[in-house]
């Protein structure tokens, strides 16, 4: 089955040079000019993975990206036209699990989002619901943890924070997106509560807490490279 692309670009020409190169590779595109058409097509379409431009009229690429990641965890490589490092915090604290920066090859786009297609379709060090990493071993069916043979012992919220860390293997996860996901959109607490339980989960996994690295300035991710 073909993997499906929404490519949200403005530029006529550069839609269309980076369509023929998804198409190539047997990647079935959907493009949009704007953001409000983008929104559009992904609320109707069973969308794979998007690739999204920021600067873009009507709507730009960060509220496109805001709204997406409010109703869904669907990949997403942002575009933009500089290399700044505010730029990219900001890609990373919305939710974007990648950047590219203008300009650059569409050789090179389509291999980092297949690679991307690949760590979030789960083919790393998983297989059903048992999940392992290392000496780690999660099985959601007995909702154990283990690691090196030995039961491990979580509090409810640990423990949901690690299946959420694991279901977003590989990518960037911001603490604000963490705290709403795990926690709740009403939870009152602040950003502290997630680097406490990170800190107190790394301290129960022992060695394997290694997995759960700390992007400086945005968040987490989890990772066996970590």
């Amino acid at each position: 089955m073909k993997r499906k692309i929404l490519l949200v670009e403005d530029d006529t020409l550069m839609r269309e040079f980076i369509t023929d190169y998804f198409k190539k590779e047997q990647w079935e595109v959907y493009e949009a000019e704007n953001g409000m058409l983008a929104l559009d097509i992904f609320e109707q379409n069973s969308i794979d993975l998007i690739v999204l431009d920021i600067m873009m009229p009507e709507m730009d690429g960060w509220s496109v990206c805001r709204r997406i990641r409010k109703e869904s965890d669907i990949p997403i490589i942002m575009i933009i036209a500089r290399v700044e490092d505010d730029d990219q915090l900001m890609g990373f604290e919305l939710g974007a699990d990648e950047y590219v920066t203008k300009p650059f090859s569409p050789r090179v786009l389509v291999a980092r989002a297949t690679a991307l297609m690949k760590r979030t379709e789960g083919t790393i060090g998983r297989e059903g619901d048992i999940h392992t990493f290392g000496d780690l071993v999660v099985n959601r069916m007995a909702h154990t943890i283990s690691v090196a043979g030995n039961m491990i012992s979580l509090s409810p919220k640990e423990y949901d924070l690690l299946l959420f860390l694991i279901k977003h293997y590989g990518k960037v996860l911001s603490r604000d997106y963490i705290l709403d996901a795990v926690w709740g959109y009403d939870y009152l607490g602040d950003l502290r509560t997630v680097d406490t339980h990170v800190k107190k989960l790394r301290a129960k996994l022992s060695a394997e807490g290694r997995y759960i690295g700390t992007v400086i300035r945005v968040g987490y991710k989890f990772e066996l490279e970590a």
